[in-house]
């Protein structure tokens, strides 16, 4: 029996993987990269659903902060778990919704997005491999230390997919990155 292979989607795509939702002028900058890429450009956007287990972590560092040696199992009993799970879906659909919007408001036709609970990389690299994506664009906020260490999502991004990773700064714009590295601009 003959090996079937999927065949590539016909266009040109860009999986971008996000870490907030992008407002109108980075889905502006976004686009602004394929200005003259003759095959239509389709967007796949994918964000991280926000980590409920750190939320809980910081929430009960600072309930311990307040009461230096309050008991661990106090303090659970407190924090309602599915409250804050259910709240970091949302919140991730909202940003997911947000940033649609946001690259359909600058002109891309059809983008498409989902929210992702597998590690980020993972995520990137088996939609790359799913739409034959041309090209990866990891949009994040300043980690200057994970980004020093080549920690950071664009670095892992680099060493795994085959396909060419630009890192951008969400909110802030090509001259503001180009300044002090790769948009570290406030050290």
């Amino acid at each position: 029996m003959a090996e079937t292979h999927p065949q590539p989607l016909a266009g040109y795509h860009v999986v971008l993987l996000v870490e907030q939702a992008l407002t109108s002028a980075d889905a502006a900058q976004v686009l602004s990269l394929h200005e003259g890429i003759d095959d239509p450009v389709t967007y796949h956007v994918l964000l991280p659903m926000e980590d409920a287990a750190a939320r809980i972590e910081a929430s009960m560092a600072s309930l311990a902060a307040g009461e230096v040696m309050a008991s661990p199992a106090m303090a659970m009993r407190e924090i309602d778990i599915e409250a804050v799970r259910k709240d970091c879906q949302e919140r991730s659909a909202r940003d997911l919704q947000a940033t649609v919007a946001a690259l359909r408001s600058a002109g891309a036709v059809d983008p498409e997005g989902q929210v992702v609970s597998q590690p980020p990389i993972d995520a990137l690299e088996a939609k790359v491999s799913q739409v034959d994506g041309r090209e990866a664009i990891i949009l994040t906020r300043p980690h200057v230390v994970a980004e020093f260490f080549h920690l950071d999502w664009t670095s892992k991004a680099r060493r795994k997919i085959g396909v060419p990773c630009l890192h951008l700064l969400e909110h802030e714009n090509f001259d503001e990155q180009a300044g002090g590295g790769e948009g570290v601009s406030g050290l």
